[in-house]
């Protein structure tokens, strides 16, 4: 038995995200659903050393990233998730943190779905809530979409019995594509030479060209700035050259 999961959502991840600005419905309960399935809310805190930590089973490695890949670009949000954790022990030890600190742990979890470009779900789609934990946050051959639904309907709806129909998954894999997939359940963000979908993507806009942004203009004020433009030209074109000295 883990932990009580109405105290778990009033006093750990609730008022988490609210802390964070990322409350929903929805999130609290892909959270809560991912804590079913990954440690069956707390009953495991540390299962091997292939495994994660604390209630969402996060790996030091997805940890690191999320510092160094992703909250890097966001400092506002960095100092927000870095007042959650330890004043001094998050310094010697940052990945205890992930199984002693039930609030911090929660905001590195909702970084990873945030990382991925997960902002809104809603409570009632559980068949998408399953199909995002295993896109970004469980990958591998491991990871069934029928057992987070199972979790979340044992451990956090439990008073409903009917579980929602899920597409097949596909059992056709070759031997090569499952040891491609334990290869790659070692991080929750993926490294590849490529984006991925569970990794963030970042996009520069190409700066509109002068002649671009004078269409935009009214017509008086562009006409302005076109004479102005025109006289500076037959200026600099009048203008003597300057003699060396």
């Amino acid at each position: 038995m883990g932990i009580c999961l109405d105290e778990l959502r009033l006093f750990v991840v609730r008022p988490t995200l609210k802390q964070l600005r990322a409350w929903s419905p929805g999130m609290e309960a892909l959270l809560l659903g991912t804590a079913a399935q990954e440690s069956q809310l707390g009953f495991h805190l540390k299962q091997g050393r292939r495994h994660g930590m604390g209630i969402f089973q996060i790996l030091p490695s997805t940890h690191r990233q999320i510092w160094d890949k992703y909250l890097i670009n966001f400092p506002p949000l960095a100092s927000k998730v870095r007042g959650l954790a330890s004043q001094r022990d998050f310094l010697q030890h940052p990945h205890t943190e992930l199984a002693t600190n039930l609030r911090y742990a929660t905001a590195i979890a909702w970084l990873i779905y945030r990382a991925a470009g997960v902002e809104r779900v809603e409570t009632t789609d559980l068949p998408r809530m399953a199909k995002l934990w295993k896109k970004h946050f469980h990958h591998g051959p491991s990871a069934r979409l029928r057992d987070f639904v199972d979790s979340y309907a044992k451990l956090v709806r439990p008073s409903e019995n009917a579980l929602p129909e899920l597409e097949p998954e596909p059992e056709n894999e070759t031997a090569a594509v499952k040891t491609a997939a334990v290869q790659k359940t070692d991080t929750l963000l993926i490294e590849d030479e490529s984006p991925t979908d569970s990794a963030p993507q970042y996009t520069a806009v190409e700066p509109a060209p002068p002649e671009k942004l004078l269409e935009k203009l009214p017509a008086p004020h562009r006409e302005r700035l076109q004479e102005s433009r025109n006289r500076h030209t037959a200026q600099s074109r009048a203008r003597p050259p300057q003699a060396r000295v």
